[in-house]
């Protein structure tokens, strides 16, 4: 599915992630790839939404499969794809994670990312100015965000989400305080009329995401707290420490479980 977000932009649904392409004169510019099995019928809604015939830049907003999916297809063509630098790293090598189970990678040379950053960076694309940053240990130890000023959206990638819990990588990196700092940065660079494109679901505005910030860390108030009484996950659990919003965003369970394991790895001693 394909929406036009503003002229020249349009966001993809249902590759595994939210894809956000720019058009430009000599090719396209993507925000994800989706899932590497959808990557073929997402590159031909792209081609047929931008009129382009190529893609000629291509952003990671981490090294999950849902995001990396076409870095391959795109890499072979010759598509400069940027991404962060621990993103790099992890595409070059198996790895395991929370968000599958057993192995996924590496990717082939063509499809790791050639250029990064540790920090921030620009660049200009069909007339646009696009600024993107690091958001360390939010999602995954390699979250970018990456922002056009000048059409008010911000692709915010796996650190927000609009109609589920979001999932905290804690084995490569990403924990609770993590997630709260990441909500804070996207703050400091949002207006009151920008949409925030989340990995999956709908669009959100500012407020909501000011919102979402004093839920997260309120519950991160609580897990300390929490963890100071020295409750396992079961008790954080039961405490039902996110119940005012299970209706919005469903069973908080997994959530809260993946929360503890990242406190414990960020605040307990060795």
């Amino acid at each position: 599915q394909a929406q036009t977000l503003a002229p020249g932009f349009t966001l993809f649904l249902g590759a595994g992630c939210n894809v956000l392409a720019l058009a430009g004169p000599d090719g396209a510019l993507l925000v994800d790839g989706g899932f590497k099995r959808n990557s073929n019928a997402l590159l031909a809604a792209v081609a047929k939404a931008t009129g382009s015939r190529k893609v000629t830049t291509l952003f990671n907003t981490h090294w999950h499969p849902a995001q990396t999916g076409s870095n391959e297809t795109l890499g072979k063509q010759g598509a400069l794809i940027i991404a962060h630098e621990v993103t790099r790293l992890y595409l070059s090598r198996p790895v395991a994670s929370i968000d599958y189970t057993g192995l996924q990678g590496p990717l082939t040379e063509k499809g790791r990312p050639t250029r990064t950053t540790r920090t921030t960076g620009t660049l200009q694309f069909a007339g646009h100015p696009v600024e993107y940053g690091y958001l360390p240990a939010a999602h995954t130890n390699g979250d970018l965000y990456i922002q056009f000023p000048a059409a008010n959206l911000i692709v915010a990638g796996g650190p927000v989400c609009s109609e589920s819990w979001p999932l905290l990588d804690w084995r490569n990196g990403a924990w609770l305080g993590g997630l709260v700092r990441a909500h804070e940065k996207l703050l400091s660079l949002a207006k009151p009329e920008t949409r925030i494109i989340p990995a999956n679901g709908r669009l959100i505005d500012a407020a909501e995401l000011r919102r979402h910030h004093q839920m997260y860390a309120a519950f991160h108030e609580k897990m300390v707290g929490f963890q100071n009484k020295g409750y396992d996950s079961g008790d954080c659990i039961a405490q039902r420490p996110l119940r005012e919003y299970e209706s919005i965003f469903g069973d908080p369970a997994d959530f809260i479980r993946g929360s503890f394991q990242s406190l414990n790895l960020a605040y307990s001693p060795d």
